[in-house]
């Protein structure tokens, strides 16, 4: 699971105490799942919950797409447990809450290699004032670490900010957690949209959310999966416009010419890097459907 081969438009969690939903998400369009451990499961279910999760990973159950297991946090009295079990079941990654520094991941990738779950990845969620301001250490921990998430619920209650649309007050910790993915080459995923009624909202959401660079969003609910899909993938406009770039950067290099416009605009290497990136978007797009 490398990080730059994945495509993670869409991320989907599951409750792990809900046996309807997890059988539901079988047959759902998302890019990956993730099954989860920790809040969506009372505390009294959690260890019917790990059992069931990883029992339908060891199966396989969910297809070629990648599957992931958000254990309970590190100071909690399920996290040992839930780690070893996910261990033994071997899912593409293991997602740990709360993740406040570079030590953190370290002490997860050595639990995994000495309980020999070779091929499972980490994923942290940056969901703390701490975790945000250390981003880059965090993502720089270990080679295991793959993907980055933001809680931003918990982080907004830990700011006492507000929800309010635009999320301007989760522009700093955005733009930070942005960076240190950018900077140490790992994926990205935005947090949640809470209102699953609320559909204009959501996809304005989501297309902000690419706009800032985030490579998907993860989802409470699969009426979000389709919008979400949409929203992180390159339009037709979107492609021919990066043909053209690319086209024209050729032409004008084989030329000899050493400025190159597109519809009057100056376009740089770093703008074909770009028109590139765009095109296998789309390609790992159509390949999907």
């Amino acid at each position: 699971m490398s990080a730059p081969a994945l495509r993670l438009r869409s991320t989907l969690y599951v409750p792990g105490a809900n046996e309807r939903a997890l059988e539901k998400a079988r047959g759902l369009a998302a890019d990956a799942l993730i099954l989860d451990l920790e809040d969506s499961v009372a505390p009294e279910a959690k260890p019917l919950a790990r059992g069931r999760v990883c029992e339908l990973v060891r199966a396989g159950a969910f297809g070629t797409r990648p599957v992931v297991v958000r254990i309970n946090g590190m100071n909690t009295s399920w996290y040992q447990d839930d780690l070893m079990a996910a261990a033994a079941a071997e899912p593409d990654a293991v997602l740990v809450p709360k993740v406040q520094r570079a030590d953190d991941v370290v002490a997860v990738e050595r639990a995994l290699r000495r309980a020999g779950a070779e091929r499972t990845a980490v994923w942290a969620m940056l969901e703390t004032p701490l975790a945000v301001l250390r981003a880059l250490e965090i993502a720089t921990a270990s080679e295991r670490l793959t993907v980055l998430v933001t809680g931003t619920n918990d982080l907004l209650a830990e700011l006492h900010a507000e929800d309010v649309p635009g999320r301007r007050p989760l522009g700093p910790s955005l733009s930070l957690c942005l960076l240190a993915a950018r900077a140490s080459g790992r994926l990205i995923l935005d947090g949640v949209y809470n209102d699953v009624s609320d559909l204009m909202g959501f996809v304005t959401e989501c297309r902000e959310a690419r706009r800032l660079g985030f490579d998907g969003k993860t989802l409470i609910h699969p009426s979000q999966i389709d919008p979400c899909n949409d929203a992180f993938s390159p339009s037709e406009r979107d492609i021919e416009h990066a043909r053209r770039i690319i086209d024209a950067f050729e032409r004008a290099t084989q030329a000899g010419n050493g400025v190159v416009t597109v519809d009057g605009r100056m376009v740089e290497a770093l703008h074909v890097e770009s028109a590139r990136r765009v095109l296998a978007n789309a390609g790992q797009t159509k390949a999907s459907t």
